[in-house]
């Protein structure tokens, strides 16, 4: 939210500097952005007389011209502007200045052979507009010397503020004025809005449907002018709205856009001439289409209010007005509209459409539904006072929504919540500068709501703007009480496990992401979401719909945006939390990773590959031997989820039931709706299935004993079916002597000639390691017979002749 200072002291009687009224803004919640003080910036930037211009001697299109800047001998300066004359004030920069447009130094230098010492300026140069076509004329009885920016009233300080949904009644200069009056920064003197008598009564009816009336709309007022004369505005309402950064118009738009940020209320004018019958304001019917203000053609639907005459829609109520009626130099009769739309409708329609306007921007955070009359009345005489015209009767349909319910308040309350002491007079003297009504008679008191403060809902809330404009620095700083003199761990060990997750997947090469929780509807659909509860009642976008099952959607995403800048390989992990349902039991935490592309760059050796489930498996079993998984009691299934490819993923089960983790490639239907192109491959680990470590024993660990007799090394190649997993061959060959065998690999997998059909060869490395003698032949043979008939117990699979 833009104003300007002068215009804040139209509704605030203060002396305070921009300076002071940006320090006292932040105090009291409404945080300063940006201070432009373009007072400041153009003082350099002085009124000069030029008193000769002739040609060039060297150019045909320059001027050399004599410049008096009213500080001694005038000054040669070369110049090329059409409209460089004798005779003329104009904008003079000296040596050394800073031209705002570009920021480049004036010195001294020459033009096609003669020296010029200084530069008259262009609006453009100045930063003020686009007109680059001459120099800047000033009026002729503009003082030599005098900053230029005091000659056009362009000395006067732009402020920025943040102002939070909440606090929708400061976002018209009006409502932050208030607020400073009440924190004591000065007097607020916001005039008073007089009604104007209507001429005669208004032609245009005005009519809401009941259901537009109930749920949308609940009043719409309005009036007709005749005779008005449409065209430029004045020069103090154009350098208003340019510099809050808005683009005048004509006078009868600016109008309007004045009133949007001094009042906090939008309102629309209509070409009446272009008018057929009365304004109806319902809600749209399917096929109807609106040509907005904003250049761009909007479809309408059931659940889209809409102002319409009796032959089409006009515009998008509360958001955007049409350009079939819209007013222009032509214009000579004009109705004027000022209605109050529900701040929910609003935000879904402007969701729907896209359309971003000042309009939507206030009325979606509830606009004062009390304005309406006071806005049209203020247009009015505006209006009145700037085009000229003669005024009808007010129309007004359907009727002011009921008052906010008053709120008890106990005003000891203050000091508990807040730790202030603040008088109850200065309490009550706040909340009345507010525009609250304050009954202290009552115990407790009895505060009544004012229309624009729709964000009060209780007593906590009178709580909160007493302590704001008491001033939040005075809030008494107290340390913590100390509980205990050892100090007590900071972090939970859930957050130990997540930190050294994320510590553990950095170190892998894997970037860190986080996103939003949140997903799109077809998306969560794709991972198996079913629960309506999930879905958001109010997303902020279409795109963040749905409570994310999964995080992979959230990585592929990422890993998209990614590629759309020319980063196709990429390794993504996040730590976060998913969601099955409602209750609290329903939120997992995950550690989720996505690989895409290739597993290295390229290099001149070559040898570059796509990444594939492996490297996905391999980071789940580094993640779950860091965090203490019980690695040797791990299983892996071929029992992905459904979204994952069915023959280049599986899961990691714990027992025969518990699944801590799945790998693997995606399906190829959900990298395509993911817009995943290329190979991509994923993990997803559930860290509240982990078993939490176990404590460690008193005493101390001894020492590594190593064996002291030679480790025997023997390969077994089995015939098995095809469909027998690698896993059920390796837990097969180590239950056959779990004291001697202490590893076992799989170095090769054959199918081709010389084995039958419907089984494949898998060759084993084994590796006995004794403890308490050498292994003899005999005792090799021996664990050798153990290990072919628990491989073929287990499995069925035979030793390959």
């Amino acid at each position: 939210m833009k104003f300007t200072v002068n215009w804040l002291k139209e509704h605030l009687d203060t002396t305070a500097t921009a300076a002071e009224i940006a320090e006292k803004l932040t105090a009291i919640g409404l945080e300063v952005e940006e201070v432009d003080d373009r007072g400041a910036t153009l003082r350099p930037f002085t009124v000069a007389h030029v008193l000769t211009a002739v040609q060039h001697p060297n150019a045909d299109k320059l001027r050399l011209c004599t410049v008096d800047a009213g500080d001694g001998a005038p000054y040669q300066v070369v110049c090329g502007a059409p409209n460089a004359r004798a005779g003329l004030k104009v904008v003079f920069a000296r040596m050394g200045t800073t031209i705002p447009v570009n920021g480049m130094v004036l010195k001294p230098t020459a033009i096609r052979g003669v020296d010029s010492q200084g530069m008259m300026c262009s609006m453009r140069e100045m930063g003020l507009g686009e007109d680059h076509d001459g120099i800047i004329e000033l009026p002729e009885d503009a003082p030599i010397g005098v900053p230029f920016a005091q000659i056009l009233g362009l000395d006067d300080a732009v402020i920025d503020i943040a102002v939070t949904p909440n606090r929708q009644d400061c976002l018209g200069v009006a409502g932050i004025a208030r607020d400073l009056a009440a924190a004591g920064l000065g007097t607020l003197k916001t005039p008073a809005i007089a009604a104007v008598p209507g001429q005669f009564p208004c032609p245009v009816t005005v009519r809401l449907t009941d259901e537009v009336k109930d749920k949308a709309c609940p009043i719409f007022t309005g009036r007709l002018i005749r005779g008005v004369k449409n065209g430029p505005s004045p020069a103090w309402l154009k350098n208003r709205l340019e510099a809050i950064g808005l683009r005048p118009i004509s006078a009868l738009v600016d109008i309007t856009n004045l009133i949007t940020f001094d009042r906090a209320r939008p309102l629309h004018v209509f070409d009446a001439g272009k008018l057929t019958g009365g304004i109806h304001v319902r809600f749209g019917r399917d096929g109807e289409t609106v040509d907005g203000l904003d250049g761009k053609t909007h479809k309408v639907d059931g659940a889209t209010v809409v102002i319409a005459d009796d032959a089409a829609a006009l515009g998008l109520g509360g958001i955007v007005g049409g350009v079939p009626s819209s007013v222009s130099d032509e214009t000579v009769d004009v109705f004027v509209e000022s209605a109050h739309f529900d701040p929910y409708t609003i935000a879904a329609t402007g969701r729907r459409t896209g359309v971003q306007s000042d309009a939507r921007h206030r009325f979606e955070r509830g606009v004062d539904p009390k304005s309406a009359l006071d806005g049209l009345e203020l247009a009015t005489r505006l209006i009145l006072d700037l085009c000229g015209g003669t005024p009808s009767e007010v129309v007004v349909a359907g009727a002011f929504p009921a008052d906010f319910p008053n709120q008890t308040f106990r005003p000891h309350r203050v000091e508990q919540l807040t730790g202030m002491l603040v008088p109850e007079f200065e309490m009550a003297r706040i909340l009345e500068a507010l525009g609250f009504g304050v009954a202290m008679a009552e115990k407790p008191w009895v505060v009544s709501v004012p229309s624009w403060r729709r964000d009060i809902e209780g007593e906590a809330d009178l709580v909160e703007e007493i302590a704001r404009i008491n001033g939040l620095d005075r809030l008494p700083v107290l340390p913590l009480p100390v509980t205990s003199v050892v100090p007590v761990p900071a972090l939970s060990p859930a957050q130990k496990r997540n930190r050294l997750a994320r510590r553990l997947l950095a170190t892998r090469g894997m970037v860190e992401t986080v996103n939003y929780s949140f997903i799109p509807e077809a998306h969560a659909a794709a991972f198996g979401w079913t629960d309506p509860a999930l879905k958001v009642a109010n997303p902020i976008s279409v795109e963040l719909a749905v409570m994310r099952p999964h995080l992979v959607p959230s990585l592929a995403a990422a890993a998209v945006r990614n590629a759309a800048r020319g980063n196709e390989d990429v390794a993504l992990f996040e730590v976060a939390g998913t969601y099955h349902g409602i209750a609290p039991k329903d939120q997992k935490a995950i550690a989720a990773g996505l690989r895409t592309g290739h597993a290295a760059p390229r290099q001149w050796q070559g040898g570059r590959r796509p990444v594939d489930v492996f490297d996905v498996k391999a980071d789940v079993f580094a993640l779950l031997a860091e965090l203490g998984a019980p690695v040797a009691n791990l299983s892996v299934a071929a029992e992905a989820p459904a979204w994952a490819h069915p023959g280049q993923s599986g899961v990691v089960k714990l027992g025969p039931k518990t699944v801590i983790a799945s790998f693997g490639a995606l399906h190829p239907k959900i990298a395509k709706l993911l817009d995943l192109e290329g190979p991509a491959v994923f993990f997803e680990v559930d860290l509240d299935a982990i078993p939490a470590a176990k404590a460690r024993a008193s005493k101390e660990k001894g020492p590594l004993v190593l064996s002291d007799f030679q480790a025997v090394s023997r390969d077994f190649a089995f015939l098995a079916d095809d469909g027998v997993a690698a896993e059920a061959l390796i837990r097969a060959v180590k239950g056959a002597d779990k004291a001697l065998i202490a590893d076992v690999s799989i170095f090769d997998l054959y199918r081709g000639t010389g084995v039958p059909e419907g089984k494949v060869s898998v060759a084993l490395a084994v590796r006995l390691e004794p403890k308490d003698k050498t292994l003899s032949e005999q005792d090799i043979e021996a664990v050798s017979a153990k290990i072919v008939a628990g491989v073929a117990k287990a499995t069925g699979a035979t030793l390959r002749s």
